[in-house]
């Protein structure tokens, strides 16, 4: 039987998808959460889950980050983005991060229980029309070599370098998670270790260029 999971923080779309992906497989069990933390959560307990149907934006998802620590942290877990963000440049993004498809929030249900269904089957799925335009589009090196950087990091980690690209001392790092302020020291090197940087600056930066630019929900 296939476990799917939808991660979206829009309860009327949650719902949405739910309702597609037991379309596509009716004797799938299909769960949903509305944030990043809950998602990671959720696989942890559950991490034999088929498919992931993964919005970009939601509470603890910033751009691609949330499927960088998805793929790092469950690599045997499919993803399916399903994005406004459907831009070909993005999606080549998208690919490069380890999604196995990517769906428009535009699609109908039909569509969705299509991609559901090949990604499932077949392990990858584009529409048509924008695999063509993502063909199209050059292959960015940086993007694949920083996913598989990313991937090196535990899920503390993430946490820690999530909130060190917000500007937060080791301290106040220590006291949002609940740690000893050592623990966080002895992350933030093994971060910029894993990620082979040098200083908060350069881990900060090398997060939020995994930001995307606004374009709807």
């Amino acid at each position: 039987m296939n476990r799917i999971l939808v991660a979206d923080d829009h309860p009327l779309f949650r719902a949405a998808l739910r309702q597609a992906a037991l379309a596509a497989v009716p004797d799938a069990t299909v769960g949903d959460v509305a944030d990043l933390d809950a998602l990671l959560a959720a696989l942890g307990a559950e991490p034999d889950t088929d498919l992931v149907l993964l919005d970009l934006r939601m509470p603890g998802s910033r751009g691609l980050s949330g499927l960088a620590a998805l793929r790092g942290q469950f690599p045997g877990v499919a993803v399916l983005v399903v994005s406004a963000h459907d831009e070909p440049s993005v999606v080549r993004r998208v690919l490069a991060h380890g999604a196995a498809g990517f769906l428009p929030k535009s699609a109908d249900p039909a569509l969705i229980a299509d991609a559901v269904r090949a990604v499932l089957a077949e392990g990858h799925w584009l529409p048509p029309d924008l695999a063509r335009a993502v063909a199209a589009q050059p292959t960015d090196a940086g993007d694949t070599a920083l996913a598989s950087r990313l991937a090196r990091l535990t899920e503390q980690q993430f946490r820690v370098l999530s909130l060190l690209a917000e500007g937060l001392l080791n301290k106040q790092i220590a006291d949002r998670l609940g740690v000893q302020e050592r623990t966080v020291k002895a992350h933030v090197t093994a971060i910029f270790e894993k990620l082979e940087v040098r200083n908060r600056t350069q881990a900060g930066v090398l997060l939020r260029s995994l930001d995307l630019a606004d374009s709807g929900p």
